[in-house]
């Protein structure tokens, strides 16, 4: 269970969320951190209504009857289908203050195995979906700018991964996709900064009781924990949080927030840590003993 959050739980107080990806997994717990911390309506974007009305139904007992938890069955492929639930969004609350891009496709399969079709299906769901989203809100977030005080006041959320930061095996379709979604946050956020909306990306590790771990590492976590050097897979509140870290910071954008107990920076150790300090005066010893020798 979660610890007691570190932030106010009306730190979000007033504001409009909408979440592609919500209706399970890291999206959804998002959306349930989100309400938490005072939004007053989420709405959940997925292309499989009987898992949005589930995780709406959930949310809704999980919140006072004055805050608003709605879905829109979205395939975020499609641009008019996008367009239309931001629509929904405008026509219910009149405002956009969080756009949240956790719709995500991926799967295992070798390069020489993968098929056109595959490769730009995870494109199209990951990189072309989140600038779907991203084009199709714009019109409403860029309402929220208060040009008073010139302070943004929207905030755009892209789930990116870590895949892509150097190479992963079977992923050779999902790193392309996540390396084109930082990269559209990096350009979202030099352009639309002065739109008052920030753009910034947040890049989960492996995540325990998630779909896109039981798809991608089944049965395999206690391996995955040894390889992360906190030594545990992380939780989906721990992402959520994270989440409303970025929310609540005003002057970061354009940045991906790494959230993986160090799993991306792992390598096996050359030395084992009890052996270090005596081959390193071992070698020490060798390396002094060793005269320079002539050239042939």
């Amino acid at each position: 269970m979660p610890r007691p959050s570190p932030f106010q739980p009306d730190c979000l107080a007033g504001r409009i969320a909408l979440i592609t990806g919500g209706g399970s997994g890291i999206g959804f717990e998002i959306a349930r951190q989100l309400l938490r911390h005072g939004c007053h309506g989420v709405v959940l974007c997925g292309r499989r209504e009987s898992f949005l009305q589930k995780a709406c139904a959930l949310l809704q007992t999980e919140t006072p009857p004055t805050v608003s938890v709605s879905y829109h069955v979205t395939d975020v492929r499609d641009p008019a289908v996008c367009r239309d639930a931001v629509a929904h969004v405008d026509a219910t609350y009149g405002r956009l203050d969080i756009l949240v891009n956790a719709a995500a496709g991926n799967f295992l399969a070798a390069a020489k195995d993968l098929s056109p079709k595959g490769f730009a299906t995870v494109l199209a769901i990951d990189a072309l979906g989140t600038f779907h989203m991203c084009h199709a809100a714009y019109p409403l977030l860029s309402r929220r700018r208060d040009r008073d005080s010139n302070e943004p006041t929207a905030l755009v959320l892209n789930l990116s991964a870590t895949l892509q930061y150097g190479a992963t095996w079977w992923q050779a379709h999902a790193s392309a996709a996540k390396s084109a979604v930082d990269s559209l946050t990096r350009s979202l956020a030099l352009e639309w900064g002065m739109d008052g909306i920030r753009v910034v990306g947040i890049a989960p590790g492996p995540i325990a009781n998630t779909p896109g771990t039981t798809k991608l590492a089944p049965d395999t976590e206690n391996a995955v924990a040894t390889q992360i050097p906190l030594g545990r897979m992380g939780h989906a509140w721990e992402i959520g949080e994270a989440v409303v870290f970025l929310c609540v910071a005003p002057y970061v954008t354009g940045d991906v927030l790494v959230v993986d107990g160090g799993h991306w920076l792992y390598r096996t150790p050359t030395v084992p840590r009890e052996r270090v300090a005596e081959l390193s005066r071992k070698v020490e010893r060798q390396s002094r003993a060793q005269a320079p020798q002539a050239s042939l």
